[in-house]
């Protein structure tokens, strides 16, 4: 199903948004659009958003599972005024956001859908995940030159760690179950990304509820929202993925005549298998077995 923009899409959803878990995927470019859909259809989403520039022609196979619609990712805080219109349009439902070229992981994912796991997040009391973004790259930057590969993707297997989230508005005391936490290739090529956007931390799912608002920072309004468990013992995580430092890193100029490799001593095939990520403690089962 196509959709002209945003508006067009919520004043047309029929029950597009009335079933969840739903997926939000954020098409920047047209770089690994079909896997990226097809992952996220395999982990069971009731409904899968694709937000992509204009143009896009989806795979037959897809035109019944998914709702297309075109969106300029590059505008000024896209990605917030789409998730959050689509937040304020579902209220109670689970929502997950990522970008093309970017696959989501839970604990078991390979035997369990996203339904089943939220199910149990939602027993937990818990209205949202942390997910960390694990940067997946290709070691041949002559054979791909935007350091996309699927079969050949490398992650780092350390180089992780965590800061205290500083408060403000309490004289930066630290914030309650709150961290920073960086790594990948954000922290390896530091001086070719803004420290803004060096943490690697991201609320990827979350509750739909009123008034809720994502910030530039992927981070949310409710400050509960944010955090990493609950306050009596550890909850579930997830890693998302993600080329997409990668591919910024090689076709942004000024970053990619300085990188002729991302291999170091530290970079490991990926397994494309949850029990890597979780052997590497890039997400936590927490209670769920």
């Amino acid at each position: 199903m196509q959709y002209s923009n945003l508006r067009e899409f919520l004043q047309n959803s029929g029950d597009a948004l009335t079933k969840g878990p739903i997926a939000i995927l954020l098409m920047e470019d047209l770089v690994e659009v079909d896997t990226t859909i097809r992952h996220h259809l395999a982990l069971g989403f009731k409904s899968v958003l694709v937000f992509a520039p204009r143009g896009l022609e989806l795979p037959v196979e897809f035109k019944e599972k998914v709702h297309c619609i075109t969106a300029d990712l590059f505008e000024k805080s896209a990605t917030q005024s789409i998730v959050n219109s689509v937040n304020d349009a579902a209220i109670g439902q689970w929502i997950y956001y990522c970008y093309n070229a970017e696959y989501l992981f839970f604990p078991f994912s390979e035997n369990r859908t996203i339904g089943e796991m939220l199910a149990y997040h939602t027993e937990e009391r818990r209205d949202s995940m942390l997910t960390y973004v694990v940067d997946l790259y290709a070691l041949d930057l002559e054979k791909f030159p935007n350091a996309v590969t699927l079969e050949g993707a490398h992650i780092d297997k350390s180089g992780y760690y965590a800061l205290a989230r500083a408060d403000a508005a309490r004289h930066n005391h630290p914030k309650e179950r709150q961290l920073d936490f960086f790594g990948g290739l954000r922290w390896r090529f530091e001086e070719h990304i803004p420290v803004k956007n060096r943490k690697i931390d991201r609320i990827s799912i979350f509750r739909a509820k009123a008034g809720l608002k994502l910030r530039e920072d992927h981070t949310f309004s409710d400050e509960e929202y944010n955090t990493y468990a609950c306050p009596w013992h550890h909850n579930l995580t997830a890693a998302v993925c993600s080329f997409r430092v990668a591919k910024a890193l090689k076709l942004n100029p000024g970053s990619s005549i300085e990188i002729d490799t991302f291999k170091w001593h530290n970079s490991i095939p990926f397994k494309w298998h949850g029990q890597q990520l979780m052997d590497l403690g890039l997400m936590e089962p927490g209670q769920w077995f």
